[in-house]
């Protein structure tokens, strides 16, 4: 499938046909390819815990509600998924690589990091696991965890203090399912979304030029900062 087509053909799924699994080998083909999203520096500071156990996904549910309350339309639909990811960043990996001499040395600080490029990153690969799945003709949704509830499920899966729980991606093969309220809302137009060389002028297409910015002399697009040195990380 092509990209575009994926893309385009990708929503989220909440419910899916329980009498059908996701092969070993496609679901071993999703992680690979989600290995593969950018990262910066290259740091790579994710990991992913697979539920494609019954008795796993069955005590990830069990940590993430509540036993007393009787499920949802979402909840009943989303049970049905028989994978889950679960979603992990590394902070450390981050600290750790741009400490090294060829990223500046920087301090091993959270707070002089403008964004968390580990959640970023994380959430780009699991970005490339819902488009992979297109391809593979399953279905998926990218949920999160209740954040009082993420004790809960390290301690059900062990997963270790300094990682951070960004969400899960569920897999499987879709069933009949309501269309999302939310859709009504309707898509933001892309002149809307896309702003040219500033923010509040439309982006309304056209060619694309490659090299020098012809509109000012020396390249450089109108309102738009030069490059520093102490530039976010990548």
């Amino acid at each position: 499938m092509e990209l575009l087509d994926a893309a385009r053909s990708r929503r989220m799924v909440r419910t899916y046909d329980p009498a059908r699994g996701v092969p070993h080998d496609t679901l071993t083909r999703i992680l690979d390819l989600a290995t593969r999203a950018p990262s910066a520096g290259f740091a790579q500071g994710r990991d992913f815990v697979v539920l494609a156990d019954p008795g796993d996904r069955e005590r990830f549910w069990a940590a993430t509600t509540d036993p007393g309350a009787a499920p949802d339309r979402w909840l009943t639909g989303m049970r049905t998924a028989p994978v889950l990811v679960l979603c992990l960043s590394d902070p450390s990996r981050y600290l750790d690589r741009y400490a090294e001499p060829d990223k500046g040395r920087r301090p091993r600080d959270e707070s002089l990091w403008p964004v968390p490029y580990w959640d970023v990153d994380t959430g780009m690969a699991a970005m490339t696991m819902l488009l992979a799945a297109v391809d593979a003709g399953l279905g998926s949704c990218f949920f999160g965890v209740p954040p009082e509830r993420h004790a809960a499920v390290r301690t059900a899966f062990g997963v270790p203090e300094d990682r951070r729980i960004v969400g899960v991606v569920s897999l499987g093969h879709p069933a009949p399912d309501r269309r999302s309220p939310s859709l009504r809302r309707g898509r933001r137009p892309l002149a809307e979304v896309a702003h040219d060389g500033r923010f509040g002028v439309p982006w309304t297409g056209g060619t694309v030029t490659g090299g020098a910015d012809p509109r000012e002399p020396g390249g450089a697009a109108p309102g738009r900062a030069p490059r520093s040195a102490d530039r976010p990380p990548c």
